[in-house]
């Protein structure tokens, strides 16, 4: 999930007024209410400002010290920012104003420009602090918008107003939504007054950033929020799709076969109410239809599956742009995984189907907060029953889950109707959860810490990260140890979701973006494009460089010769929506597996593993209408995935571009499908031959 830590801070980035020396606390806490964090801000007399934030969450999180300085207008004129990131990468940035020319440094990336006091720097690993530097600017500028550096424009709005109340002293909090930055809205809750500042910042369903001793009212506050949100989504959702209402029909469509890896000549597909209703060779059936589709020749793949997603609210139009029509989350806050379902369900919420999966964890101080967190079987069998309940076809286990009770536990699930997956618990090895029951494992370095783990090893640390990129440069995937444990996986028919493109930063230096990301970064935001450009580990030498791209090079390989041995493989991202699942085919790819078998893979092989293959993974009569109309031919280069036309799914026909425009992102796809409605009702043959109605050019 470390997504979801990096983007809160870079959304908050973007948003210290010299006041009398006084210090302000903020109390972090994670869904549940356990505090993982604070953030205490000292301002000094002589207006700078010095910040010390450290949050840690999931045996991670970072820690950072900045000292900011202001001109009159309340602009960042010098910033230094030191410390560690999520997973322990070095923070040393710097942003300073002299003689009329601004200069910034963070790591490789150095970058000037002539100053404009009116111009807000945005920090890459800056603290939820820069939020009150943008307030305050913005309310002392009289304005609804700022520039900033190095590029962008930061606009802000007020969503509405709460009276809060701590210990009898009252105030009035304003809710802001800032667009300008990222992929999505920020929403951020400020005092008033002359000299507003940050007072919180929730993140629905994760976590709550509010000043000290205010927390009681973050429930109020997340009501307020969640309802300005989902007047933002239900608009998308409404403006984004066109409805396929009635009988629709793609024509000319090149069908590939997920399971034949084979792609047929020129058919039509009949759509209704969502469902295939039956696919015939081109022209050959005559009906009259509400929605024409032109596929004109184009390839048409089933609608692909993200099998490790831990989506938010705002994540479905990336993966929808993506061809992504289908997401297994493997984790999340149950309440807010319930309440997107029921979205979806009634169109409020542009967002793929999601297949759910129970996450279940043991108490620890190093416990990640999703779920369920249990100390006992009677309350792993407590929430497996509330899972099963739920309909939830899949559990998954995670670091700190106690290893006295794992075998019982798997055992009750599947009792239950449920598979069993996850990482594997500390002080255990992947052989060991595979003798305890486990139907699949997640990600690569769960599976080679196999080989690398000693007894008192603490894989809920960063060790479970920093171990494999040290030292499976030196593992033998030859061996013996490595060969008896693919036949071990085979013979238990195992599952692996080695989520591949999220490994990539193992390896990633500073300065560089990921290998799964080159071929889009320039596409994206430009304060995403920063982040990117980041490392995530600590790397400090070419040397360790190199050891680590070695280390994850094996690890490539591993998956391919895992993949041939036949354990089943599903492709799952656990990174950036939508993008990250079209890297990770092209690193299926560079294992070993054909374009085909990379697409069966995501198609396939996630309908089976999400327990849904009579209904979705194929494009034959009965399923679901999940397609996706391709330039190019990703069966034989799949790369070609990344340039899709159209996307249907859920009986709504949508444009990537558009969606992408939407969003901040530049489009890939440079043709259009054209979709022709028709006035007939259902069942009224048109006379004459030509038959009217009108065009829409997507």
């Amino acid at each position: 999930m470390k997504i979801k830590i990096l983007s809160l801070l870079t959304m908050l980035a973007c948003a210290q007024q010299a006041l009398a020396a006084e210090q302000l606390k903020y109390t972090i806490l994670v869904d549940n209410g356990v505090k993982a964090g604070e953030q205490i801000v000292d301002i000094k007399d002589n207006g700078e400002t010095s910040v010390r934030f450290i949050f840690k969450d999931n045996g991670r999180g970072p820690e950072i010290n900045e000292t900011i300085k202001l001109n009159k207008d309340g602009f960042i004129t010098d910033y230094q920012a030191k410390g560690a990131t999520t997973f322990g990468s070095v923070v040393s940035e710097s942003f300073k104003v002299e003689n009329g020319t601004a200069r910034w440094s963070t790591g490789k990336e150095q970058g000037s420009a002539k100053y404009n006091q009116n111009a807000l720097y945005l920090p890459v690993d800056g603290t939820p602090q820069l939020a009150t530097v943008a307030i305050a600017a913005m309310a002392k500028s009289g304005k609804n918008s700022l520039p900033l550096l190095p590029s962008g424009t930061l606009q802000q709005q007020v969503a509405g107003e709460l009276i809060v109340e701590n210990a009898g002293e009252k105030q009035q909090v304003q809710l802001l939504v800032q667009t300008g930055v990222g992929f999505e809205p920020n929403f951020v809750w400020a005092t008033k007054g002359e000299t507003p500042r940050l007072f919180a910042s929730i993140a629905p369903g994760y976590l709550t950033l509010i000043e000290e001793g205010w927390q009681g009212n973050a429930d109020a506050m997340l009501a307020m929020q969640l309802k300005a949100e989902t007047t933002l989504l239900e608009k998308m959702a409404t403006e984004l799709p066109k409805e396929l209402h009635g009988l629709t029909v793609v024509r000319n469509a090149r069908i590939f076969d997920s399971v034949t890896l084979q792609v047929g000549a020129p058919s039509d597909i009949y759509m209704l109410r969502g469902k295939i209703t039956t696919v015939v060779p081109a022209g050959s059936l005559q009906s009259p239809v509400q929605h024409e589709i032109d596929a004109a020749n184009r390839i048409v793949v089933p609608g692909l599956f993200d099998m490790h997603g831990h989506i938010s609210r705002w994540e479905g139009p990336l993966h929808l742009a993506a061809g992504v029509t289908t997401l297994r989350d493997m984790g999340n806050d149950n309440a807010n995984m319930q309440l997107m379902i029921d979205e979806i369900a009634h169109d409020q919420l542009l967002a793929p189907t999601i297949v759910p999966t129970g996450f279940l964890e043991g108490e620890s101080p190093y416990s990640s907060r999703s779920g369920f967190v249990i100390k006992d079987l009677a309350g792993a069998k407590q929430a497996i029953d509330w899972y099963a309940a739920h309909g939830y076809p899949q559990l998954k286990i995670y670091n700190s889950f106690p290893k006295a009770i794992l075998k019982d536990t798997v055992a009750y699930a599947h009792s239950r109707g449920l598979r069993v997956s996850g990482h594997v618990p500390a002080f255990l090895k992947a052989e060991d959860v595979v003798a305890a029951g486990f139907d699949e494992i997640q990600h690569i370095n769960q599976l080679l810490l196999n080989f690398l783990v000693k007894p008192d090893t603490d894989t809920r640390t960063l060790e479970r990260f920093y171990l494999p990129a040290k030292q499976v440069a030196d593992l033998d995937l030859q061996s013996k140890k490595v060969q008896d444990f693919i036949k071990l996986l085979k013979d238990n028919n195992l599952s692996v979701d080695p989520t591949l493109a999220t490994f990539d930063f193992l390896k990633k230096v500073d300065g560089s973006v990921g290998e799964p990301w080159r071929a889009i970064v320039k596409n994206l935001p430009p304060d995403v494009q920063r982040r990117y450009a980041r490392a995530e580990l600590d790397i400090p030498d070419d040397a360790t460089a190199q050891r680590y791209a070695k280390s994850y090079a094996k690890m490539v390989e591993f998956v391919g010769m895992m993949y041939k041995a036949g354990i089943p493989v599903v492709a799952g991202t656990d990174e950036l929506a939508g993008f990250t699942l079209q890297g990770e085919l092209e690193l299926l790819v560079k294992a070993g597996l054909t374009p085909a078998q990379a697409l069966q893979v995501a198609t396939l092989n996630g309908a089976k593993f999400s327990k849904v293959a009579e209904t979705k993974g194929q494009i034959k009569p009965g399923f679901d209408a999940d397609l996706l109309l391709v330039d190019g031919d990703p069966t034989k280069n799949i790369a070609d995935i990344r340039q899709l036309a159209l996307v249907v799914t859920q009986g709504k026909a949508m444009v990537p571009s558009q969606i992408y425009q939407r969003i901040g992102v530049q489009p890939f796809a440079k043709t259009t499908v054209s979709i022709r409605d028709f006035a007939e009702p259902a069942g009224k043959a048109a006379s004459g031959g030509a038959r009217t109605g009108h065009r829409h050019m997507h």
